[in-house]
């Protein structure tokens, strides 16, 4: 495996392995091994998880770094969270994109899972006229409630 080399601001907050970290200073890293992590503008703060789609990415988000007790809830609460979303919206796009996620958290792709539930955010976002979307390339799903 090759290393993974990040660098972060200071202030910065990083989730890893279930731990949370605060960068006093700036900062380079290298992680050297396997880990579940997460920083920046990809940690959602309980706060923010105002929305239905919010709701799933904290969810999904606790079941990649959360402990190893939360992990188990987290996946259970998102695939909730994520019937409850599909079984209200009108999109076939926004299933979709939801069924995609749930099966790659399952296959343990957390990365791939919360960057397609960024894009089911963007699309509340739209349909509810937020201007709040969190940071991601990923376009808006074209298909609108």
């Amino acid at each position: 495996m090759s290393n993974l080399v990040l660098e972060l601001r200071q202030g910065d907050l990083m989730v890893l392995n279930g731990a949370s970290i605060r960068f006093r200073t700036k900062a380079r890293i290298e992680l050297a091994a396997r880990a579940r992590f997460l920083f920046g503008k990809q940690i959602m703060p309980l706060a923010e998880a105002d929305s239905p789609a919010r709701r799933i990415y904290f969810a999904l988000q606790t079941a990649y770094v959360g402990t190893e007790e939360e992990q188990a809830v987290g996946l259970a609460q998102t695939e909730a969270l994520m019937d409850a979303f599909k079984s209200a919206t009108t999109s076939a796009l926004a299933c979709e994109i939801l069924d995609r996620a749930f099966r790659a958290a399952q296959d343990d792709d957390y990365y791939q899972a919360l960057k397609l539930v960024r894009r089911i955010i963007r699309h509340e976002d739209a349909v509810l006229g937020r201007n709040l979307s969190v940071s991601t390339d990923e376009p808006v799903p074209e298909q609108v409630d």
